[in-house]
């Protein structure tokens, strides 16, 4: 499979997962207050074995985003399933100098 089809690909699964959880409205074009162009921005910071610096496109989505709601999704079987380090996700608020919930 080539990369853009399976980048479609976890784009779709992760649509799909968050239009069954009742998300329906905003799945088709943000995940947690971030589009899904942001989301793309982002994963090279959050792909082992050796992330990228976030960008400037990803840092900015990332500042409009719900990060709280980003959060719920560090304990889910989801993040691994799509080449995502649920780690280095938790890092890029700080990368991005953007403040980090308490419980997150």
């Amino acid at each position: 499979m080539e990369k853009s089809q399976k980048l479609f690909f976890c784009v779709a699964l992760v649509l799909a997962v968050l239009a069954m959880a009742g998300d329906v409205a905003n799945a088709q074009s943000t995940i947690c207050k971030m589009p899904i162009a942001g989301l793309m921005a982002c994963k090279p910071a959050v792909t082992p074995p050796t992330p990228a610096a976030p960008t400037a496109d990803c840092c900015s989505a990332l500042s409009h985003a719900d990060i709280s709601c980003l959060c719920s999704y560090k304990n889910s079987n989801l993040l691994p399933s799509l080449g995502i380090d649920p780690k280095l996700a938790m890092q890029l608020p700080a990368k991005c100098k953007l403040p980090t919930p308490a419980n997150c």
